[in-house]
């Protein structure tokens, strides 16, 4: 029954616009999915400490996500169930930084995100389920302010994964509609260089301009 509600809800999320409406000081983490790259097939546990309400996770999120990995990023539960990534969505009252970053406008959207994305260590499969969530909602707008949190993010959805990995890469994008451009000083996107058993995390979250 768990499984069949978390279904419902993941279905539910991908057939709707970017979670809004969450509150003046509430923004919300939109679909960050997580990918288990062990060198040889794992049981890896994930638990996550989130400043925030988990609106919905799948597979189900109980006292964490326990799951084989194998070399190439399947998933398998104790049940045997197969996924390509563990899935979760919230919301918080998170502050990101936007001191740094980019004003890109709405129609140039998937070529700068391209960019940006393999510049920061994403696969082509990986950058290519980020976009295809975003860019709907990125590319009817005239511009959009970008920039990729750090800090902000990773102190506020901490990540403990067991056994520990080798490499980390957590990409979460937060993100304004604009009407018209603002300038900003330009964001260093750093390089990642996977090595060993690697978990890398892309998610975002949409905010009121």
């Amino acid at each position: 029954m768990k499984r069949v509600i978390a279904l419902l809800c993941l279905a539910a999320l991908l057939l709707l616009p970017a979670c809004r409406g969450t509150g003046a000081d509430r923004s919300c983490s939109a679909k960050p999915v997580i990918y288990l790259y062990p060198e040889e097939e794992t049981e890896v546990t994930v638990r996550l400490d989130y400043d925030g309400d988990l609106t919905c996770t799948y597979p189900a999120y109980e006292d964490g996500w326990t799951v084989a990995a194998a070399p190439g990023g399947t998933l398998t539960d104790a049940s045997g169930q197969t996924y390509n990534y563990l899935y979760w969505e919230g919301v918080t009252q998170t502050e990101y930084d936007f001191s740094r970053g980019f004003c890109v406008p709405g129609a140039d959207s998937a070529s700068f995100l391209e960019d940006a994305l393999a510049r920061l260590g994403l696969t082509r499969r990986e950058a290519n389920e980020f976009l295809v969530y975003w860019l709907p909602r990125m590319e009817p707008n005239p511009y959009n302010l970008i920039a990729f949190q750090s800090a902000a993010y990773g102190d506020s959805a901490r990540l403990t994964v067991t056994p520990e990995p080798d490499s980390i890469l957590r990409v979460f994008m937060a993100w304004k509609p604009l009407e018209a451009p603002v300038a900003l000083p330009a964001q260093d996107l750093p390089a990642f260089e996977r090595a060993g058993f690697t978990v890398v995390e892309w998610g975002g979250a949409e905010l009121a301009p």
